[in-house]
Order: structure tokens, then C-alpha cells, then sequence
């Protein structure tokens, strides 16, 4: 506060005391000048400059560098305490303690730099480092070798102008990009993300060969990135980050990395959070972490695990957007560039960095060069006698000059009076003990290292590569890459929720809500969920799930609403009128607007829904017609089968059923799906089944078909391609399961240590069943789903031996197929070098004969039809309104 008062005496005159008021308005303007006009700017660049934004030249920003220039002052080799350290620290950076130590742990557990002891903390479960008295660091042998260089170093006065520090270190490495860097500045941010240290590296090797290079983040909590907008890391920039979430058992997930920015506790809060509001169901979580993540997430009974790690995704922390921001200080200016240009400024840094120390060291050798020459000189030739009768100390000087003159044609400058000094300064036992031969190999040795600085110098950029591929052969072990990139599948909210509330509706009011709960229960649903409305006069709606909203009286169809649903197909029969004929129709409803009222009727007054059915799978099921006894209608009744009603637009006005007045119409046979099977593809690049035509054609399934998934550990599976499915990284085999077909494999029996091999039919359907067997050192080798496979064998070659000759094995007539629990047959006795599957015999599978196929029929198609009475009318318009956009 006393601090305060003197600021605003000493200031006081620094106000301009003219105010200068608008006459259009009552406002008065006060003007500042002096000081405060320009306090703002200042304290804004100090806190970029000095504070918040790393330089490009070294990577750090100022607290980081002092801490780096401290623990090489201190450094002897053994641990120092931490708060002997920013005790230290302190002479340089003027902001306290706090600051201090928590850089240099935020420096220490990215595990580059600093040599660590104690409990730093953990970055995977968020615990904070111990104090600094209890915790102690040295500098890494990586910092050693690639921070400091004094000779090269420019200095500067600290703060109060008791003790020089570096403007910025001589960091010979892309440390900026290895490390990574965040702060909040005055009107600006940065956020470089961390990158790998092996393809910093090899990105700064191509640079330098003037090749290509990309990269890409890597964090320390590993996980997984989507960086289709990584964009260079420069602002608008986008990266999705993903925990890494498998299925244990049927009802355990495990979480086993986690995205970067989080830890394990804010991880498991936000799963709970989502719990509780009903976004997902989860039984309970354990947190088993230690040196790595293990979160394991239990499910109740009856819930789907693919479909819970899809909500996990939907709902929780478990996936997250980072947004880059590449913003540096170069020349006391803040820059925003992109990672390419920051690995090229830094690489080319380097090799500026490593020129001017090979210039140090040439002109070092030279120096000792010549000086050894000058040595040599002065006592083969017994020089040092001239001085004997000398008696002041310029004569002393000038008959060594004068001794040494007719030697010195062959030095390479000329001797100076130091040169001299030196000489002079030689020790007695030195002389009496010189060795010639020794003096003549010290001089070629120096001769060959001045040679090949000079070689490096010469091919400098050579060098800078050599230099590069020694930092990943020296410090490169154990730092490949953590992070997983891979291109993430968008994930629909509304189809992952968990259905945590009940629909119910008020058919004859027309309500439907969340609230009714003495009304007609609908089905299960979640808050963020749509639902379809129809009434008897033939209106349509899609709401958003509510407490309770009114909808429209005489309600007889309610359901949650999907999205580009193809596959549910309405069957619809209506009076057009009052008196008016009845027509016939089957539609889809693949999108409309929300909360708007859409007729499925010709749009006439009066008219009313006659019958009407929702089809999950595009089933037709049979009805009958019953007309009243009218005038000289002679046929009352007839049978339908909407299987021959092809599926057209919703606003389609539908084919003539009858003129007459219908009765009642009957429900006569339950219907079977008209649709096609549907196609289904695996995309590999997001490891996720679709229908839309990207990756591998899996098959066309009908609603029965099962996959085919076996994986590198053994295990094989069959169950319904449900497109929210999710696939581990080892899985070697997917494809749609045909019952009939053996599957052949050839697995190590750790016990017997040999080579088995078996062929086996799954039978369990829905049910993970390993095939080898369960000792810990069985492997699976390959495995062959082709109806005739053929293997080949490679031996060995043996010493002093002619190599055997490699054996074809057919796997069809070599074993007979048995069950899944079997052992099977040995393969053989002698040692194997390599097994390949070679292209299998030709077969083709006997197809039984359908006694009775069902036409199919596309549910796109929209082609005219006339059958069982029922004609076409002129009136079939496009299937959707154009005004379509679904929030």
C-alpha cells in the first residue's frame, strides 16, 4: 500500500489536467500522457519478452535459461538440493522463489534436461512434486553436451549488475519442438506441443540434405491424435487427442493412456460427471496407476462395451480438441510460425553454432601449434643460452628474437613479444627433460586435428548431419514415439447415449414427454435424443426428447428418430378426404426440420390414416382390404401384399387402393425385409465398419450374418457387424463368417516346444474362444481361412551341409478337422527357419438350393408398379423437403 501511495504522489502531475468534453453529449474525455500513456505498452512487452514466450534462439524463455545457467555454475558432477538451486537462480531472475521452482520442475519431468532425484511429481496422475528442500537435480549429460559453450555464449548483466548471464544459450538441438512450451502472455499466448526426439532429429537430418519433413506432436501421457488439422501447429489449427480405452472382458473396459492435457483423477471425475447425468452407465472405476496408466472401467450386465468407449469418447475427457498456437520471440519481436519453420531456424542455428565452435578450435590448435613450434624451437637449438649474459629484461627479449629468427620461416604468423614472455617462463626441468621425438609427434598430431577441423569446416553441413545421427545413437534408446496418429471416426452423440430416461405418450390429448409417467410408457431414450410423431390424420413431426410437449391429438405412432435411416420403412394406408379414394404407400424418413409438420396424405381435409406400420428392417407383411357393402361393388375384400409397393418418397402421394369406401383393413401375414443385404466395408485408417463405400468390402449382410475377427493372440470371434464396433491393433483376420469353413493355424506350444498345427470350425456364436494353447510361451504363427490352404516350410542351412530343400504341406489332407479345444497335429520334428502361406488349392463351396427366394427390393428404388389392383398415381414427388438441415 506504502508502495502504492509514493507511485500516485511521485504521478500525480503526470495526469493532463484538460478534459475535453463533446458538446453533442455529456461525456468528458480525460486525456493521460507522460508515464501512463506509455505504462500499458511496457508492462505488456516486458511480460512477453521477459516472462511468457521462448525465444527461437535457444528455446527458452528467461526463468528456464537462468535455471539452466545456475545448475551449470553449481554443477561438480553430484546432485544439488532444489532450493539450493533457485536460491541460486534468484541472483538472475528478479520474481521470487515460486516461479523458479516451479519451472524447473515443469524443465524436470520432461526428463531431457534436468537429471532428477526425489519425488517430482507425476504427469500422470497429476500429484505435484515434493518441496524443493527435499528434492535434488543435476543437469543431464544431454544438457552438458548440447547447452553450454561459454566461448560462444553473449553476455549480459543481470538484473543488478552484479553478475553476467547468457542472452541465450547455445543450445545445438531443436529443443523448442522436443519440449514444448505454453504461457500466457499480454494480448498473445503461445502453445508449441511437444514432439518426438528421434523425428526432431531425422527432420533436421532431411533439412539439412534439403528433403521434405512433417511432424507431428508426441506426448509424455501417450494416447492417440487425430492431426488431419494440425495445420503446422500455427493459430486455427486443431488436433483431436484420445485415450487409449480396450476391452478387458465382456464387462471391463481399460483405460491404459490417457490425452495430453489430463491426468488420471480429472479423467475418472469427468467419467463420474457423465455417470451421473445419465450419459453413460458405468458399475464403478478402479485406479490402478502407478508407473502407467491402468483405469479400469466396470460395466453393469447388458451393457455394450463398444458402444460405452464410443460414449466415453462422446461425453468425457476422454477425448479433447487442443488448439496450437506457434508464437516465439526472435530479435525482441513476437513471431507466430509454423513447426517447419521453427525446426529449419533452429537446425540452421545449430550449424551456425557448430561453425563458430570449430572456428574456436582451429584457432586453439593453431595457437597450441604454434607455440609447441616456437618450444621446439627455442630449445633444440639452445636458445635459451643467449639469454645468460643478458642483464636487463629487454635484452632478454630481443636475443630470443633474435635466436629465433632464422627458424621461424615456417610458422604461420609472425612471433610476438608474448610469444617470447612465454618462453621465458619454461621451467628448468622441462628443458633438461624435453624429448625431440615426443615434440615432433605432438606437433603432427596437432597438424592432423587442424586438418580435420579444417575438413569440417570445409563440409560443414556434413558435419551438422554427423553430429545429428550421434545425439539419436548417444541419447536416442527408449525415446520412440508415444503417441498413436491415427484419423479418428466422428462419433454421433445421439447414438451413443445411454438411453437413461422413459418416453411416454398421451395418445388421445396428443402429449409425449418424459414427465407422463401415468401415460403409455414408449420406449427408453436419452436427453439429447429426437422422436418421431405420427398422427390418424396423417401428419408427421420430429421433436427433441422434452418433460412434455404437445404433438398433435390422435396419436398411433411414436418412436425415437434416426438420422439417414434407410433401412426403417414405413407402411402407410389413408383415405384422401372425406369420401375421397384410398391409396397406398411405403417411404422412409431419412431427414427433416425439427419441431415442422410434414403430411404423408395428399394434403386434403378430413383425411384419415387406414392402416400404418413401422418396419425396422423394410419388412412387408400382408393385409387384407374390406370394403362396405356399397351400390354394385361386387368385390369386398381382397389381399394385399406390400412387398409389391415400391418404397418412394415421403411425400409421395401413394397408388390407388380402391374408390370405394374401405370398412376396415386386416392384418393377414406377418411381412419379411425387403431390403437388400446390406453391404458393409472396414475402413483401416479409423479401424471402424461403414456402409458408406471406404476401406475393404467385408460382404453383404443380412440380419443373421456374423463376422469373422481372430487376433495375433489367438483368440477367435464371431458376432454382428454392428458399425460402432470397435478392433484392437492385433487383429490379423476380419471377415464375414461362414460357419462351414474351417480355419487352419499353426501355433508354438510353449511346453512341448514344437510347432503345431490344427484346423477347427467355430461354433460358439457371439463368444471370444482361444484356439492355442494357454501356456505363456504359446504363440500363434499364422492363421488361414481359405477352404484348401498351402503352407511352405524353409529350414535351416546346416554347417559344412548342403541346405534341405523347403516342403509344401497341404494343410486340407494333413489334418482332418477337429475341434476348437483340440491340440492337433505336431507339424514336424526338425528345426524351422520360416513358415509361408503360399496361395491356396482352387474350391469351390457347394451353395444349397433355396427352395423359395424373396425378391428384394432397393429401398432407393422408385420405379413404377401395377399389381394386385393397386395403381400408380401421377403425384410422386422427391423424398425430402429441400429445406433439410437437422440440428
Amino acid at each position: 500500500m506504502e508502495e502504492n501511495d509514493d507511485f500516485n504522489d511521485k504521478n500525480n502531475d503526470n495526469i493532463s489536467e484538460e478534459n475535453s468534453v463533446n458538446t453533442d453529449s455529456s461525456e468528458a474525455l480525460t486525456r493521460v500522457s507522460g508515464m501512463y500513456k506509455e505504462w500499458f505498452l511496457d508492462y505488456a512487452s516486458y511480460v512477453i519478452l521477459e516472462r511468457a514466450v521462448p525465444a527461437i534462439e535457444d528455446g527458452f524463455k528467461p526463468v528456464q535459461r537462468r535455471i539452466m545457467h545456475s545448475l551449470k555454475e553449481l554443477d561438480d558432477g553430484r546432485y544439488n538440493k532444489v532450493a539450493n538451486v533457485v536460491g541460486h537462480t534468484m541472483q538472475y531472475h528478479p520474481h521470487g522463489d515460486a516461479s523458479i521452482a516451479d519451472a524447473m520442475v515443469q524443465i524436470g519431468q520432461k526428463d531431457l534436461l534436468i537429471d532428477t532425484q526425489g519425488n517430482w511429481g507425476n504427469i500422470l496422475t497429476g500429484d505435484r512434486a515434493a518441496a524443493s528442500r527435499y528434492i535434488e537435480a543435476r543437469l543431464s549429460k544431454f544438457a552438458l553436451e548440447v547447452i553450454f559453450s561459454p566461448k560462444i555464449t553473449e553476455w549480459q548483466s543481470s538484473y543488478d549488475g552484479r553478475k553476467k548471464e547468457p542472452v541465450n544459450l547455445p543450445v545445438k538441438f531443436p529443443l523448442l519442438l522436443a519440449q514444448g512450451a505454453e504461457g500466457i502472455a499480454v494480448g498473445l499466448s503461445t502453445k508449441i506441443l511437444p514432439h518426438n526426439f528421434i523425428e526432431v532429429i531425422d527432420a533436421s537430418i532431411k533439412h539439412l540434405k534439403g528433403q521434405r519433413f512433417k511432424l507431428f506432436p508426441d506426448f509424455p501421457t501417450a494416447g492417440i491424435i487425430d492431426v488431419t488439422n494440425y495445420n503446422e501447429g500455427l493459430r486455427g489449427g486443431k488436433i483431436r487427442v484420445r485415450a487409449k480405452i480396450a476391452q478387458l472382458d465382456k464387462n471391463t473396459l481399460v483405460i491404459s493412456e490417457i490425452p495430453y492435457g489430463t491426468n488420471t483423477g480429472s479423467l475418472i471425475d469427468s467419467i463420474l460427471k457423465a455417470n451421473e447425468k445419465g450419459k453413460i452407465k458405468i458399475k464403478k472405476i478402479e485406479d490402478n496407476t502407478a508407473a502407467d496408466v491402468e483405469i479400469l472401467v466396470h460395466l453393469p450386465a447388458g451393457i455394450s462395451p463398444d458402444r460405452t468407449i464410443d460414449a466415453l469418447y462422446a461425453f468425457t475427457a476422454c477425448e479433447s480438441s487442443i488448439s496450437p498456437l506457434g508464437c516465439i520471440i526472435e530479435d525482441n519481436k513476437p513471431l507466430f510460425i509454423g513447426v517447419t519453420d521453427m525446426l529449419q531456424r533452429s537446425t540452421d542455428s545449430t550449424v551456425e553454432l557448430l561453425k563458430k565452435e570449430l572456428e574456436i578450435q582451429l584457432s586453439e590448435l593453431e595457437e597450441q601449434w604454434h607455440f609447441a613450434s616456437l618450444e621446439r624451437i627455442f630449445i633444440e637449438n639452445r636458445i635459451y643460452r643467449d639469454i645468460e649474459e643478458e642483464e636487463t629484461w629487454e635484452g632478454v627479449i630481443k636475443a630470443i628474437d633474435k635466436g629465433l629468427a632464422p627458424f621461424t620461416k615456417h610458422l604461420k604468423r609472425a612471433v610476438t613479444e608474448d610469444d617470447i614472455v612465454r618462453l621465458t617462463e619454461i621451467r628448468i626441468k622441462r628443458i633438461s627433460k624435453f624429448d625431440l621425438d615426443k615434440a615432433q609427434q605432438h606437433l603432427e598430431s596437432l597438424q592432423e586435428r587442424i586438418a580435420e577441423v579444417k575438413n569440417h569446416l570445409d563440409h560443414l553441413i556434413e558435419f551438422a548431419i554427423d553430429y545429428f545421427k550421434r545425439l539419436k545413437e548417444t541419447y536416442g534408446k527408449d525415446r520412440g514415439r508415444l503417441t498413436e496418429i491415427r484419423i479418428f471416426d466422428d462419433i454421433e452423440a445421439t447414438k451413443v447415449a445411454i438411453r437413461n430416461t422413459k418416453l411416454y405418450v398421451n395418445r388421445e390429448e396428443g402429449f409425449v414427454g418424459t414427465s407422463l409417467k401415468k401415460d403409455e410408457y414408449v420406449t427408453d431414450c436419452s436427453d439429447i435424443d429426437d422422436i418421431i410423431v405420427i398422427t390418424n390424420d396423417g401428419k408427421i413431426m420430429v421433436s427433441k426428447v422434452d418433460s412434455k410437449i404437445f404433438v398433435g391429438k390422435g396419436i398411433i405412432h411414436v418412436a425415437v428418430f434416426k438420422k439417414k435411416d434407410k433401412r426403417t420403412t414405413y407402411n402407410l394406408i389413408y383415405k384422401d378426404g372425406k369420401g375421397g379414394p384410398t391409396f397406398i404407400k411405403r417411404f422412409n424418413v431419412t431427414s427433416v426440420t425439427r419441431d415442422r409438420i410434414y403430411d404423408l396424405t395428399n394434403g386434403n381435409s378430413n383425411s384419415q390414416v387406414l392402416y400404418f406400420s413401422a418396419n425396422a428392417n423394410g419388412e412387408a407383411e400382408v393385409i387384407t382390404v374390406l370394403l362396405r357393402q356399397v351400390g354394385s361393388v361386387k368385390k369386398l375384400k381382397w389381399d394385399i401384399d406390400f412387398s409389391d409397393v415400391l418404397i418412394k418418397g415421403r411425400s409421395s402421394k401413394g397408388n390407388l387402393v380402391t374408390k370405394y369406401s374401405v370398412k376396415r383393413i386386416e392384418l393377414k401375414e406377418k411381412g419379411v425385409s425387403t431390403l437388400k443385404p446390406r453391404k458393409i466395408w472396414f475402413d483401416d485408417v479409423v479401424r471402424r465398419l461403414n456402409v458408406d463405400g471406404r476401406g475393404e468390402l467385408l460382404g453383404e449382410f443380412r440380419g443373421d450374418d456374423l463376422l469373422l475377427v481372430i487376433s495375433q493372440k489367438g483368440v477367435a470371434k464371431t458376432f454382428l457387424p454392428v458399425l460402432t464396433s470397435h478392433f484392437d491393433d492385433d487383429m490379423i483376420v476380419l471377415e464375414k463368417w461362414m460357419p462351414e469353413k474351417p480355419i487352419s493355424a499353426i501355433y508354438w506350444e510353449g511346453e512341448k516346444e514344437r510347432y503345431y498345427v490344427k484346423r477347427f470350425l467355430v461354433e460358439s456364436e457371439n463368444k471370444e474362444e482361444l484356439f492355442i494353447s494357454e501356456h505363456p510361451k504359446s504363440y500363434l504363427e499364422l492363421v488361414a481361412t481359405d477352404w484348401r490352404p498351402l503352407i511352405e516350410i524353409e529350414f535351416p542351412k546346416p554347417r559344412g551341409k548342403e541346405p534341405r530343400e523347403s516342403e509344401t504341406v497341404d494343410l486340407e489332407n494333413f489334418i482332418s478337422i477337429k475341434g476348437i479345444k483340440a491340440l492337433g497335429n505336431q507339424l514336424i520334428t526338425e528345426k524351422i527357419k520360416n513358415i509361408n502361406i503360399l496361395e491356396p488349392l482352387p474350391f469351390e463351396p457347394i451353395v444349397p438350393e433355396k427352395t423359395e427366394d424373396i425378391e428384394v427390393v432397393d429401398e432407393e428404388s422408385i420405379e413404377p408398379n401395377k399389381k394386385n389392383g393397386i395403381s400408380d398415381t401421377e403425384n410422386d414427388e422427391p423424398t425430402d423437403d429441400p429445406k433439410t438441415l437437422f440440428d
